[in-house]
């Protein structure tokens, strides 16, 4: 077969870690470690217990996959959806800029899970990872600006990075990787409403897209046949949900282009929409030597995806539409000169939040808005309870690859996510970073973190 489609599942399935160069390599070292303290940080989260309960019920007491949320193995399916839940509850989780798409959350769960399961190496798990992100993240910018108007594309491209990763663990050929693409596809789904009344889709479609990509790839394994164009096809994916996909995406500079590289760290514990705005305000408040009490209007100058996406959150009542707030985030901003996970706890029963509030206000600007999503610029004016006007700007946020971060501040960000509701130990923590540095070197994919007594099995329902 000659398509897009096929030529992108033929260089994925020909992908040998020899291939890959070393800075691709160390980087996604660098975002495996990260994905794995986010999920430290949101074990704790509601619904990603909620989505560990129903693995706990309906899967295995035991298993060969690390589930990180209950520090116990369970099934490599029933840890992909635990941990990928848990990887996208604290808003920490990393981003691709260009296809407005979080790849660690969907692509680390199910591909640290079979290589675990399988006894793999290290080199087969970093492999894989790279596998998945080159295949989400040029399906997520072939799927374009306008399905991400309605459809969340981690939820919808995941399902497909997922089951790249996962094929590739399980070394299907080029055929089966194919097939795997069309099952993962016809399963893709998350939908944004959910921000309208603060639902918890969110954690859903991360937890879904996980195991959804994992049973396509290990079905195309067992001679199962997918749609062999369920992207670019006459009822595929784009058909039905784009106007502006652009299949020379999928195949753009494949063994030259690293997408992995392009993808960027969440320096602030909310949505990456809110980040440029929030480094401009953050360099006003800095340089200025302004508090919350000194700032009467933030007019916030954004991109229409930015509109889209935090334009429903009105009245944030919860932890997590707080981090979908802009004016909560330049509040937490304005007041701390930071936005962390505790900054975004206490910011609900804020009294100086909640007045600052209604001071800000999002404008579309022509400028931000033509270079979304390749660039994600901060604009941000701010008037002065003295009527003074100020003007703050930020090029390329903190997190993004030409303004990235180091790997002592990601160290020192793991850290942070891992003391979160105590969830690591500072041994713990040091036992985690050391096993990921030196994962090339692992002929067998191990635990990440310390192994609890595995739980007391819960009542099953009736």
């Amino acid at each position: 077969m000659s398509h897009p489609s096929a030529e992108l599942t033929r260089f994925l399935a020909g992908l040998k870690f020899q291939d890959i160069p070393a800075p691709v390599l160390r980087r996604a070292e660098d975002l495996l470690l990260d994905c794995i303290g986010s999920m430290l940080a949101g074990a704790s989260g509601r619904t990603v217990q909620a989505i560990t309960q129903y693995g706990l019920v309906m899967g295995p007491q035991n298993g060969p996959a690390e589930n990180i949320v209950t520090r116990g193995g369970t099934s490599p399916v029933f840890a992909a959806m635990s941990n990928a839940a848990a990887a996208h509850m604290v808003e920490q989780d990393d981003v691709h800029n260009g296809s407005v798409f979080h790849p660690a959350a969907v692509v680390m769960p199910p591909a640290m899970a079979l290589a675990q399961a399988h006894g793999l190496s290290g080199q087969a798990l970093l492999t894989a990872i790279v596998a998945g992100y080159e295949a989400g993240i040029r399906i997520g910018e072939f799927l374009g600006r306008s399905h991400y108007t309605i459809f969340h594309t981690t939820g919808t491209a995941g399902a497909l990075a997922s089951a790249m990763a996962a094929g590739k663990l399980l070394q299907l050929d080029a055929p089966r990787m194919l097939h795997a693409l069309g099952s993962a596809g016809t399963q893709a789904a998350g939908l944004w409403e959910f921000l309208r009344d603060g639902a918890d889709s969110k954690q859903l479609h991360t937890a879904r897209a996980a195991a959804n990509g994992l049973m396509a790839a290990w079905l195309a394994g067992q001679g199962f046949t997918g749609a062999s164009q369920i992207l670019e096809g006459r009822q595929g994916m784009a058909a039905g949900m784009s106007s502006d996909a652009d299949p020379s995406r999928l195949t753009d500079g494949l063994g030259t282009r690293w997408a992995l590289l392009e993808t960027s760290f969440k320096y602030h514990a909310s949505c990456r929409h809110t980040h440029p705005a929030a480094d401009a305000l953050l360099s006003l408040v800095q340089t200025h030597h302004l508090s919350i009490h000194d700032i009467a209007h933030v007019t916030a100058h954004v991109h229409q995806g930015a509109i889209d996406v935090l334009g429903p959150v009105v009245k944030p009542a919860t932890v997590h539409q707080s981090k979908f707030s802009m004016g909560t985030v330049l509040g937490v901003i304005a007041k701390h000169q930071k936005a962390g996970l505790q900054e975004f706890d206490d910011a609900p029963n804020d009294a100086d939040i909640a007045a600052f509030l209604p001071k800000v206000s999002m404008q579309l600007d022509d400028e931000v808005n033509t270079a979304y999503p390749q660039r994600w610029i901060g604009k941000v004016t701010v008037t002065t309870q003295q009527g003074q006007t100020l003007h703050g700007r930020v090029d390329t946020p903190k997190g993004d690859p030409d303004n990235t971060l180091s790997r002592a501040e990601i160290e020192d960000k793991v850290r942070r996510l891992g003391h979160y509701h105590q969830a690591s130990t500072d041994t713990e923590i040091d036992t985690l970073i050391d096993r990921v540095w030196h994962l090339a070197d692992a002929p067998r994919v191990g635990n990440f973190c310390v192994r609890k007594e595995p739980a007391s099995a819960p009542a099953r329902a009736n």
